[in-house]
């Protein structure tokens, strides 16, 4: 039987159990939210023992070499003996600055950090509340601007997303974590054409990355698309026609798969992607939001001529609560 020690007590594993759920099991607080190795808000370091390789997947360098493991994915062998400590070091205190409505479903959250954190737009954090509670959300702010700035889904029975947005307040104190993924901006090709395509929330991280682009001096044609089920759904959209004016290279195209209306086309994402650009190849791209739909988008672009390296996709997972509890906006 394999065990772990945290903060001074031993726990037993189950054969292939891994260690959060293994802590979580009982009774050990440890932040988590996707529980699929994605989020990273489960960093635990390791102080003694081996760690499975499997369990350091898709972490930085310096994280690995000083020990850091997702807690999610690691799973070790019978008769594993590990001594672990969680990630304080890794993680900024916060206060909340702002809460505003950007729709009837979507807050917008800015928070200002008690020392810079070094992020790029379109990257995500995990949120970690005082009682532990962590969820993941994607950057919609600059680096150069005095805040980070979150949009997060509300949800019925949404732990994170319920709390901000009936209780919590300006000045409230959390702690954030990360940054984590790739899906940013990178100067070098100017005339290339970009497009950016998300439903939901997944428009936070390319709101980012469409500006971002903009005051680098990106010259080539952008595309970005969001989309919603109803014209309720979609959000920033006078903000974003508004952009689009200032810079005639950025085209926003807002679509609904029902009710539509003659500013807001109506009809399936990939559908109008593949109207209005139909031969992506030498393009880069982002996919931000819901997984199963991205992730097709990302297989139909593909199939278009858009090269995989140029392909940068952030699927958002739902959270994943220990008892199985309804999904918050966790991961964004």
């Amino acid at each position: 039987m394999a065990k772990v020690k945290h903060e001074s007590s031993w726990y037993p594993l189950e054969p292939g159990e891994s260690v959060l759920d293994a802590l979580l099991r009982q009774g050990v607080s440890v932040p988590n939210a996707c529980r699929a190795g994605a989020c990273q808000s489960c960093l635990m370091r390791a102080v003694a023992g081996p760690v499975p390789e499997a369990a350091q997947a898709g972490l930085k360098e310096t994280l690995r070499a000083q020990g850091y493991f997702l807690a999610c994915t690691c799973r070790p062998p019978e008769g594993t003996v590990l001594e672990v400590t969680g990630a304080e070091a890794l993680r900024v205190p916060a206060r909340i600055a702002t809460l505003t409505p950007l729709s009837p479903s979507v807050l917008r959250v800015r928070l200002e950090t008690d020392s810079p954190l070094s992020y790029r737009a379109g990257q995500y954090l995990s949120l970690i509340r005082s009682d532990g509670l962590t969820r993941s959300y994607s950057l919609a702010s600059l680096p150069r601007e005095d805040a980070l700035e979150l949009h997060v889904r509300l949800l019925s029975g949404g732990a994170m997303s319920g709390w901000l947005a009936h209780d919590a307040r300006p000045g409230d104190r959390l702690q954030v974590q990360g940054p984590v993924g790739s899906c940013f901006y990178v100067p070098g090709r100017p005339e290339q054409p970009l497009l950016l395509a998300g439903t939901g929330t997944g428009l936070a991280p390319l709101y980012g990355i469409v500006r971002d682009a903009l005051e680098a001096g990106h010259a080539g044609p952008i595309w970005l698309f969001h989309g919603a089920r109803t014209p309720e759904g979609l959000y920033l959209t006078d903000a974003l026609r508004a952009l689009a004016e200032q810079h005639p290279q950025l085209h926003y195209r807002p679509c609904v798969l029902e009710g539509g209306t003659r500013d807001v086309a109506e009809g399936a994402l990939d559908v109008l992607i593949r109207a209005e650009c139909p031969r992506p190849v030498g393009w880069r791209a982002w996919l931000c939001g819901d997984g199963p739909l991205v992730l097709s988008l990302r297989k139909k672009l593909f199939l278009a001529g858009l090269s995989l390296k140029e392909l940068h996709v952030d699927a958002f997972l739902p959270s994943v609560p220990l008892a199985q509890r309804l999904p918050d906006a966790g991961a964004r």
